[in-house]
């Protein structure tokens, strides 16, 4: 039990001493993922935001009652999953097999957006349900246009879209099922921090998967420290 415990307090230190003298290896791994999950992020809050204030506002959206459930069942769907549906597509024999995407950073960009857009849709759809049905009809009597109903009510639910983009980053910098099937796991290119702490428990090398979890813990409690600050102002803004 003692040489057990020996070896942990040595891999925790050893960790430490990795973080402080700034590993390459380990800070190469931080900076891919944060390239990928941000661009992912991104395009998901591009696209999602707009689609879920539209379905949170209007009951006249085409074909509603089907992309609804849809919606919903995309934010539970399994990251394998999404991983495998996006590498047969991307592989040579699949329709965008030409692309040349697979085992490369921009196809785990595709597998993380198609992860994360459901959530920022799904939760800002029911952020602007949320509010008080009166409003988008008081803006439209003072003359305000669609453009400016839905920007006045983005800015009332600005606290459940921050929860949207926070719960999608979560998600996505977490997940290791589809980046590890589109992605590859390949060193200096689509290596990110969930597989490369896969890899190197399986290899024993504990230190550096310690350091590396340290970090995935430190950008999740960045992620949400912020949430909590930005929700702290909408409240008392």
């Amino acid at each position: 039990m003692c040489a057990d415990m020996r070896g942990l307090v040595e891999a925790f230190t050893d960790a430490l001493a990795l973080l402080i003298a700034g590993d390459a290896a380990l800070w190469e791994v931080v900076w891919l993922t944060l390239r990928v999950t941000g661009a992912a992020l991104f395009i998901a809050t591009l696209v999602g935001i707009p689609v879920g204030v539209t379905l949170g506002l209007s009951r006249r959206v085409p074909l509603r009652g089907l992309l609804i459930p849809l919606i919903y069942t995309g934010m539970g769907l399994p990251p394998v999953v999404v991983g495998l549906f996006v590498y047969l597509f991307l592989s040579r024999e699949g329709p965008l097999g030409g692309l040349g995407w697979l085992f490369s950073p921009t196809g785990m960009i595709v597998a993380q957006t198609i992860l994360a857009l459901p959530l920022v849709v799904g939760l800002t759809m029911a952020a602007v349900e949320s509010t008080d049905p009166a409003l988008p009809l008081q803006l439209e009597a003072l003359g305000a246009t669609r453009r400016q109903v839905a920007a006045t009510t983005l800015l009332e639910v600005r606290g459940g879209v921050s929860a949207a983009i926070v719960a999608a980053f979560g998600a996505i910098i977490s997940e290791v099922g589809a980046v590890m099937l589109v992605g590859g796991n390949i060193a200096g290119e689509t290596r990110v921090l969930t597989t490369a702490i896969v890899l190197e428990t399986r290899k024993g090398n504990f230190a550096l998967a310690l350091a590396l979890g340290v970090v995935l813990l430190l950008l999740a409690f960045a992620a949400n420290f912020t949430f909590y600050r930005l929700e702290g102002r909408g409240r008392s803004a």
